[in-house]
């Protein structure tokens, strides 16, 4: 039997599973890993929510197959969200798709979309799912350095114009996973203007948009006059309401895009369980007092991460958005890489972090932090990585002494 099965050959070895092998070797062995690796909400799901789920989930009806792109009242709901939170008016029988959360619904919308060999603009470094939902989908990703908002935005036009064939869409995600950047609305205005000069499908993400610290409240770039006639948006309430686990997100905007994500999914799911869809919707329709104290956690978070690192010898910059810091290496681990330095991090400090290569290549020379311990936990990782760090040159040494033999 032939097992080079092509999707699964065009994906490379996952990076993380690295760092996550040794997490889980010395978990067995009992260790106590302090885990900022994986963007995994640790608080509580808001108790109104679990309560909507508990109420639906005793009627019989509710056990029934579902809907694949929503029960009505979801889609209302999320509809409502883009209304009062950003301003964007939203039919919801056909500008909202309510997904299996975001990635469910980027890699839906690939093959949707994607015919073999299609060009995909995409920011490096990035989630994995927005290059590698397209590459599965039979498309070819243009890696453009997203260094900073302005650089990726130079890098799209350079992309466009040397791209053969040309590309079919672009990828903008913000507040970012996993450098945190932040955008304004008129960086949208500029990526809308671009989509149309050259033809471009927009595909942009904002699971993180309650994410925020300094700024104004992140912006939609739905709210840009005519960015439905290019664009949808890719969003989620995992982080949002503290519900990683249970699968909830939105692809909303334009209509033509919608109705293509809605087709593959009816021949893939049936939705997500109705219970879910119903406490989903009581989340965006409900008291929205607890997305304050979720990021009022995650403040809270952040600034003790950056302090107490700050004292070990580690400098963090304050991310302005999103549940993660993007920090570059400290001074004595620069070259060592980002992977050696987050395999020697877990096994001599017991803290884990994301290597900041397993976002593309751009992503060198950082590692992702997730805020997803609470301040004692932060503390005590600080008071293990000043040890680290204390031990640099000694570690390295060995390290090298390894290779050489």
């Amino acid at each position: 039997m032939n097992t080079d099965f092509y999707r699964i050959q065009r994906l490379p070895p996952y990076i993380f599973e690295e760092v996550n092998r040794i997490k889980a070797r010395l978990r067995a062995e009992g260790v106590d890993i302090i885990d900022f690796g994986m963007g995994n909400p640790d608080m509580p799901t808001p108790q109104h929510i679990v309560d909507k789920l508990i109420e639906t989930v005793n009627r019989p009806k509710t056990n029934r197959y579902s809907a694949s792109k929503g029960i009505p009242g979801l889609r209302r709901a999320m509809a409502h969200y883009y209304d009062y939170r950003f301003g964007v008016k939203l039919n919801p029988d056909t500008e909202v798709i309510a997904t299996l959360g975001s990635k469910e619904g980027f890699a839906n919308l690939a093959q949707a979309i994607t015919a073999p060999g299609d060009v995909v603009i995409c920011p490096n470094p990035a989630y994995p799912i927005h290059a590698y939902g397209f590459i599965m989908a039979g498309g070819v990703i243009r890696h453009v350095p997203a260094l900073s908002p302005e650089h990726y935005l130079s890098g799209i036009s350079r992309a466009v114009h040397n791209s053969v064939p040309p590309p079919i869409a672009v990828i903008v995600s913000y507040p970012s996973n996993p450098t945190a950047q932040w955008v304004d609305l008129d960086f949208y205005k500029d990526v809308v203007a671009l989509a149309k000069k050259h033809d471009l499908i927009v595909l942009s993400d904002v699971a993180y948009s309650e994410i925020y610290f300094e700024n104004n409240p992140p912006p939609s770039i739905l709210q840009v006059d005519g960015a439905k006639d290019v664009a949808v948006e890719i969003n989620s309430l995992s982080k949002t309401y503290a519900m990683a686990g249970w699968r909830v997100g939105m692809v909303v905007g334009n209509a033509k895009l919608c109705a293509a994500l809605a087709r593959v999914k009816s021949y893939l799911d049936y939705g997500a369980f109705t219970p879910i869809q119903v406490a989903a919707a009581a989340a965006l329709n409900g008291p929205q007092d607890c997305v304050d104290e979720i990021r009022g956690i995650y403040k809270s978070r952040r600034d003790t991460l950056v302090k107490a690192m700050g004292q070990a010898g580690w400098t963090i910059p304050a991310p302005p958005a999103s549940m993660f810091a993007w920090a570059p290496l400290p001074d004595q681990f620069k070259e060592a890489g980002s992977l050696l330095f987050a395999k020697l991090l877990i096994e001599e400090a017991g803290v884990a972090v994301a290597p900041g290569v397993g976002f593309g290549e751009y992503g060198e020379g950082y590692v992702r932090v997730g805020l997803v311990e609470n301040e004692h936990r932060i503390r005590q990782a600080a008071r293990n990585v000043r040890k680290f760090l204390s031990n640099a040159d000694e570690l390295l040494a060995r390290v090298h002494n390894q290779a050489a033999q």
